[in-house]
């Protein structure tokens, strides 16, 4: 038998306060799917925070290895959305009640990922 969904709970800090979080389940199927829930933040997030916790999720080991993220955002939550278009491809999003409901395939790591340009060089800065 294979083994069962793992969940992980991943959270954005700032000044000793979770300023967001998530929780990511890798699914066993054979599409190699991961699912987050990008919680809502009790009261206004600092700005950045959002794309913050997409940067965190899509850094994951396990999201990494996925090639389809399924995703559920707090219906309004134009930073995460936005980051995920931009760390995702052929995003689609719908929504859902109070979220959108967001299927995306995971780009293979690139060199960019690394600290590298494109071309092989380390970047300005």
């Amino acid at each position: 038998m294979t083994s069962p969904d793992k969940s992980h709970h991943v959270e954005v800090k700032e000044g000793g306060q979770t300023v967001a979080a998530a929780e990511v389940t890798t699914l066993d199927d054979a599409e190699k799917t991961v699912r987050a829930s990008l919680l809502p933040s009790s009261g206004p997030a600092p700005p950045g925070s959002r794309a913050d916790l997409v940067d965190a999720v899509m850094d994951l080991p396990e999201v990494q290895a996925s090639s389809r993220l399924e995703a559920t955002v707090p219906l309004g939550d134009a930073g995460s959305l936005q980051r995920l278009r931009e760390r995702t491809d052929d995003t689609v999003t719908r929504p859902a009640g109070s979220t959108a409901l967001v299927d995306a395939d995971i780009p293979a790591a690139r060199p960019a990922d690394s600290g590298q340009e494109p071309d092989g060089q380390e970047p300005d800065g």
